[in-house]
């Protein structure tokens, strides 16, 4: 709950907003979404700070790939498939061409597991993907959480990427115009470049030549205990 990009253009948006007012029950992640559910007019009573669910997910799915990370830095990890971006010919072509242009300055492949969506799009438009780009096929769970501890960097315009690199410690790019995670930029582990190539060299930058060692704002890997222990209590 409490997620907002204020992007009215995003249907799920639409979808944060009226969930929020319906429930009884809101586990926000942190306390900056609690303070905008309360700004909205929801009572605190019905609001509890749990931290994300998605780090639960990523702490279980870190420990099983443990021995299966590649110690060696080798890549970027892109995804796409907002309807924004993918559906737009001149938003996508900006967007691949600012990955393309990040990929040969820093001489890293680009991963791509694509979304069907997406590489429908890229075909109707007839766009050339740049030659480091490597496309491969959607993946499950666990196997996108490898390819997430093997890259030096994510560039994505998905929001739960946003969360599970800063879970991770890996440097986010996200491109996008918003992100209802401001609290990944807030601890430095993600910028928002929007689309426009050269933005987006900029950003992947700064987050390839910084640290990694922000806080982590989404809790501890146990926020499925708190719920369950918050609902039991009723």
């Amino acid at each position: 709950a409490g997620l907002r990009s204020y992007d009215r253009t995003m249907p799920e948006e639409i979808n944060r907003v009226i969930i929020d007012h319906l429930s009884d029950y809101l586990f926000v992640p942190s306390s900056d979404a609690k303070k905008i559910v309360i700004s909205e007019g929801i009572k605190k009573e019905k609001i509890w700070v749990t931290g994300n669910t998605i780090v639960d997910a990523v702490c279980y799915a870190r420990g099983l790939n443990t021995n299966r990370v590649s110690s060696e830095e080798r890549s970027i990890l892109l995804t796409l498939h907002r309807q924004e971006n993918v559906d737009d010919k001149k938003r996508l072509k900006k967007i691949l061409k600012g990955v393309g242009q990040v990929s040969e300055k820093h001489k890293l492949s680009v991963i791509f597991p694509i979304h069907p969506r997406t590489m429908k799009k890229i075909e109707m438009f007839n766009i050339t993907i740049p030659k480091s780009v490597n496309i491969v096929k959607p993946s499950g769970f666990l196997d996108f959480i490898l390819l997430e501890l093997s890259a030096n960097l994510i560039l994505t315009d998905s929001g739960g990427l946003q969360e599970e690199a800063c879970a991770l410690r890996i440097p986010c790019v996200t491109l996008r115009d918003s992100t209802e995670r401001p609290e990944t930029v807030d601890v430095g582990a993600n910028l928002v470049a929007g689309i426009e190539s050269d933005a987006i060299v900029r950003c992947a930058d700064r987050m390839l030549s910084g640290k990694k060692n922000w806080r982590n704002p989404f809790g501890n890997g146990r926020s499925a205990i708190k719920i369950l222990d918050i609902l039991k209590k009723g």
